[in-house]
């Protein structure tokens, strides 16, 4: 055995067969289309159709099962339940997990306030929708039931009035769309995202909407902004109103709402009180970035911020400095933090199983058409019930004429399963009639019974003449609509909660004179280290203190609200304040400025201009001999940009830079030593910021420009004497005179 076992150890091995990986399976070459046809497709459709986004009806799949099941359950009329039970019953629908179904459930609950007109009549604790910290509790200690307005959604399931289709195991029945009595998909926030799209449908009142439906019912060309002039967020707080903006989101189903917070001002306590924000924020979030903000310098009005959200509802106090004006520190905050956000509207619904995305008359018209065949296979169901009744009546009616005789027949009849056919003969009636007849008991068989069961049979006749026309006319069926919709809206409609705010108070503007502006002086190092320093605390200090073998190359004296530009190696350009900078000492380092301001990696200052007014030009000198000169103002932005690419043109190596506020004479030398002598007010200044520049001194073969400066007194004599002093710069390398040193030149100057 052992010296088998040896033998077939010294046997070589045989390699795999072609087309076989060890240890796997076989190998198939496949186009990557091909993979993401029949691999990923699948999957992005399966997300995008029975998971994302919402139907006609308003709900997803998982809220259409999470409701159906609840509706199964009794939870209409009945007392609460289990949170857990309910999910776990929903499990039979939907076999996600209960954790994933408890948190649909969460969202729809009246506590947890994140819908208009919740679906979810809850008990207990379930979070909050304002509050990203507010956890609900597990659902085996909270209760739940189905809120009243669920009525609406399951008013005609029992009778046909939807499609209904097999579970994920064939083992139960469940509805396609739920036959909803009013435009649930504008009622309440939607919000989904699949594979390659999203949907994002916010609220508008339920008053409001029925009022609009019905209207478009009767006019197709009803302008809708007159009766629903803005949506509806449960949030409250106020729609800063752009009618231009309203109507784009009523015509294509995208665009974007500014919300505004509310608040109150405690005068006697000096508090500001925010008891309303934005649906898109959290009172976390908005407490978080005041404070942040705070701590930068940014508001210097605020002396403490609380979270005070309790049992009374959200509520965040502000504290306040004494002779601060809320309503312009409230105006400032509105700006730069979350109490004022925008909700971004992308109207993306399925409509017969295609994603479409639609504005509200063409969402509400859809919605009309599905409840136009949702009340017509409700008519006709009652149509059909009607007429099977109808037509046993009318064979009871023929019994009526001799009961004996009926009896008789039946009594005579040797077997059991000649009864119905001799019924049939007997008295000329079909088998459906005579198996009714022949189910009836024996202590029914008398006259009195048999003519109180046929007295309804001309109301049920005219009820089939009614129902009848009422199938066949679209007319009777939207009028049915209507009155629908006018009690939802009499039963359910509620006051606005966000008020629309047409006329907007004056905007804050982050303005210069707000800023302390004092004298400072400036210090910018080779290696990127900035110093703001005032002169009183600059006569009290000594020496700099610098890394090993860094130097000053920029010292300037400018104004606390000054603006600093740094242009950068990447031809990128970064904006601030002098004032965005703390008052310090020349015994310090100073700020790292990459760092500072969020640089790219290994991305260096190359040369800063200080400006307050952004009058004059920027100068740039390139090494193919190319001169350009900027209007400072292409650098001014109103919307207080922090970046802006492309600061100067990148398709020659910057040998100088300067700014200069009125024209002057700066010397340019070559790499070949030959000089020239150039006034700026020959250089057309040019609006757009990576502009070439134009061709100022003719080079040589191989040769380069490889310096520039400012023109002074004897510098054709000796270029490098009494130079001013020179910030390094990647890529462009000349020889210096006094120290043999390999460096850059990108000259400074006020």
């Amino acid at each position: 055995m052992a010296r088998a076992k040896k033998e077939a150890q010294k046997k070589p091995r045989q390699p795999a067969a072609e087309g076989y990986i060890k240890g796997g399976g076989e190998t198939v070459d496949q186009l990557i289309v091909d993979t993401l046809q029949y691999n990923y497709m699948p999957y992005a459709m399966s997300v995008i159709m029975s998971r994302a986004l919402p139907e006609i009806d308003g709900f997803k799949p998982s809220h259409r099962k999470l409701l159906y099941t609840m509706y199964k359950m009794g939870l209409l009329t009945g007392s609460r339940q289990k949170s857990s039970k309910i999910a776990g019953s929903t499990m039979a629908l939907n076999p996600h997990g209960d954790a994933a179904i408890y948190d649909t459930m969460v969202r729809m609950t009246i506590d947890n306030e994140a819908l208009l007109h919740p679906y979810v009549d809850s008990k207990g604790s379930f979070g909050k929708a304002y509050s990203r910290d507010t956890a609900p509790a597990a659902s085996r200690y909270t209760e739940a039931k189905l809120a009243p307005i669920a009525h609406e959604l399951f008013r005609d399931i029992e009778q046909d009035a939807v499609d209904m289709a097999d579970n994920f195991d064939n083992t139960m029945k469940e509805p396609t769309l739920l036959p909803v009595t009013y435009p649930a998909i504008l009622t309440n926030n939607i919000a989904g995202i699949a594979v390659g799209m999203a949907s994002s449908i916010c609220s508008f009142n339920l008053r409001e909407l029925t009022e609009t439906t019905i209207e478009l019912i009767r006019d197709s060309g009803h302008d809708i902004i007159s009766t629903l002039p803005a949506p509806d967020f449960p949030g409250g707080g106020y729609i800063v109103y752009n009618r231009d903006d309203i109507e784009t989101i009523y015509k294509t189903g995208r665009g974007g709402i500014k919300v505004r917070s509310r608040y109150s001002f405690d005068k006697a306590a000096g508090c500001i009180e925010i008891t309303e924000i934005p649906p898109t924020a959290t009172c976390e979030a908005i407490i978080e970035r005041i404070i942040d903000l705070v701590k930068i310098g940014k508001v210097k009005e605020i002396a403490d911020i609380r979270d005070e959200t309790g049992i009374n509802g959200l509520k965040i106090a502000i504290d306040i400095k004494r002779g601060i004006d809320p309503d312009k520190l409230m105006t400032k905050l509105f700006k730069i933090t979350p109490l004022e956000d925008s909700f971004s509207c992308n109207f993306n619904v399925l409509i017969a199983g295609n994603p479409r995305v639609m504005g509200v008359g063409e969402l509400l018209e859809e919605w009309i058409a599905f409840r136009t065949e949702c009340v017509r296979r409700k008519t006709y169901f009652e149509l059909q019930k009607k007429k099977k009744r109808l037509h046993l009546l009318e064979g009871l009616s023929k019994i009526l004429m001799d009961i004996d005789k009926a009896i008789k027949i039946i009594r005579e009849t040797d077997e059991e399963s000649e009864v119905v056919p001799n019924l049939m003969i007997g008295f000329g009636i079909d088998e459906v009639q005579a198996e009714y007849v022949a189910e009836i008991k024996l202590r029914h068989i008398n006259r009195e019974y048999i003519l109180k069961r046929t007295a309804d049979l001309e109301d049920i006749k005219k009820s089939i003449a009614e129902l009848t026309d009422i199938v066949s006319c679209v007319a009777k069926i939207k009028k049915i609509i209507i009155g629908e919709l006018k009690e939802v809206g009499e039963k359910y409609g509620q006051d606005r909660k966000t008020e629309i705010m047409y006329d907007t108070p004056a905007q804050y503007e982050d303005e210069g004179e707000e800023i302390p502006s004092y004298p400072v002086n400036i210090f910018l190092t080779k290696e990127g280290y900035f110093k703001k320093i005032t002169p009183q605390s600059l006569r009290m200090s000594g020496e700099h203190k610098l890394k090993e073998g860094d130097r000053i190359v920029l010292s300037l004296e400018a104004k606390n609200n000054a603006e600093l530009l740094f242009f950068t190696d990447k031809c990128q350009v970064y904006k601030s304040r002098a004032s965005d900078f703390s008052d310090t000492k020349a015994s310090v380092m100073g700020d790292y400025i990459p760092a500072k301001l969020s640089m790219e990696n290994e991305e260096k200052v190359v040369y800063m201009a200080v400006t307050e007014k952004y009058d004059g030009y920027m100068l740039f000198a390139f090494e193919n001999g190319k001169v350009a000169k900027v209007d400072m103002s292409s650098y001014e932005t109103k919307t207080n940009r922090k970046k802006l690419i492309g600061a100067y043109s990148d398709k020659s190596l910057l040998v100088g830079a300067f700014y200069i506020r009125e024209d002057t004479e700066v010397l340019l030398v070559a790499s070949t030593m030959h000089k020239l002598l150039l006034h700026t007010g020959m250089v057309s200044p040019k609006t757009s910021k990576n502009t070439q520049g134009v061709q100022v001194i003719s080079l040589r073969k191989n040769a380069r420009l490889s310096s520039v400066m400012l023109f002074e007194e004897n510098m054709l004599k000796n270029p490098n004497r009494n130079r001013p002093k020179a910030i390094p710069a990647a890529g462009v390398k000349t020889t210096d005179d006094d120290s043999g040193e390999q460096m850059s030149l990108i000259l400074t100057t006020d």
